[in-house]
């Protein structure tokens, strides 16, 4: 029995050596990059505009060696990350201001080299009714929006630019059909969102409620579609975010009208990839039309491909 008692510790012994053996994966050199350099050109600046011509916009070109992507924050709340080390950034706080700017290289394993440096920019577009009517005009006012849901297409789904001759483009070609109080979005009629003049600008906090996430984004980052989520899916739901105000781009703002009525060409943008109850990632609203107790958007699922229509009313 001593013998057989040995030979099961031994075994068992052996297994757990096994075991390790098979978990002790290899893994390769970390490499982190090195001379990291960034060249910034402010669109439009010359002798007689030293901080751009007003459109905002910065030309970033990031090189490294050994990098294998790059990571640019802004400044303004605002960042992004790819595989080219170029990116233009529009800042659209008005007037002359002086931004931050964190550039990191990423090598292997995920290790970062950095560099920062300041831009100064010019930015003169603005849209002061749009924002008196989503904050109130005084510094400290706040406004909360809720969805329209008792309205019928408070939510919609269009083509991003596909036109059949009719500017479908620019209404909810696909989706036209939800009904008032929709009972398979019930789960985020609870949402609030408030809009708050500051000193600064304006910021943004969504105060409660969920994320729904539509089945075509759903797809993407691998959830259940058609329902609402919390911040471990929609992990940049809460906390207080900037919110900037630009000329609109899109064709459908530009080229569309909706109901006959052209589009009110701006366009604004929370920090930090925020939205507005319904997440189809990192987005920017096109206001459509606007007033002191309505809100009507449009914006572009991130990756293309849909565009989202939805309703909001102020409380």
């Amino acid at each position: 029995m001593k013998n057989l008692k040995y030979l099961s510790v031994l075994f068992l012994s052996l297994l757990m050596v096994t075991a390790c053996e098979e978990d002790d994966h290899e893994f390769g050199a970390i490499i982190t990059p090195t001379s990291v350099g960034v060249n910034a050109e402010i669109i439009g600046l010359d002798a007689d505009n030293p901080y751009g011509n007003g459109d905002g916009f910065v030309s970033f070109t990031a090189t490294a060696d050994n990098a294998l992507a790059y990571q640019f924050e802004f400044g303004d709340g605002n960042s992004t990350t790819n595989s080219s080390g170029i990116y233009t950034h529009r800042y659209t706080q008005v007037g002359v201001n002086s931004y931050t700017v964190i550039v990191s290289a990423v090598g292997t394993a995920g290790v970062l080299s950095s560099t920062t440096f300041d831009v100064e920019v010019f930015s003169s577009f603005q849209d002061a009714e749009a924002e008196t009517f989503l904050a109130g005009a005084n510094e400290g006012d706040s406004k909360t929006w809720v969805w329209a849901s008792d309205i019928d297409l408070f939510v919609g789904l269009g083509p991003v630019t596909d036109d059949y001759g009719n500017g479908e483009f620019a209404y909810e070609g696909w989706w036209n059909t939800i009904q008032a109080n929709d009972a398979e979005k019930s789960c985020m009629y609870t949402n609030e969102f408030v809009f708050t003049k500051t000193d600064n600008g304006m910021t943004f906090e969504q105060t409660a409620g969920p994320a729904f996430v539509p089945g075509a984004y759903a797809d993407i980052i691998g959830v259940t579609g058609d329902t609402c989520h919390d911040e471990t899916v929609a992990t940049t739901m809460f906390g207080v975010k900037n919110v900037s105000f630009s000329p609109s781009t899109s064709k459908a703002a530009l080229e569309g009208s909706y109901n006959e009525e052209p589009y009110r060409q701006t366009t604004f943008k929370i920090s930090d990839a925020g939205f507005m109850g319904w997440y189809v990632g990192d987005v920017e609203y096109d206001i459509i039309s606007i007033t002191a107790n309505t809100l009507h958007v449009r914006c572009i699922q991130e990756g293309g491909g849909f565009a989202w229509y939805a309703r909001y009313k102020s409380e």
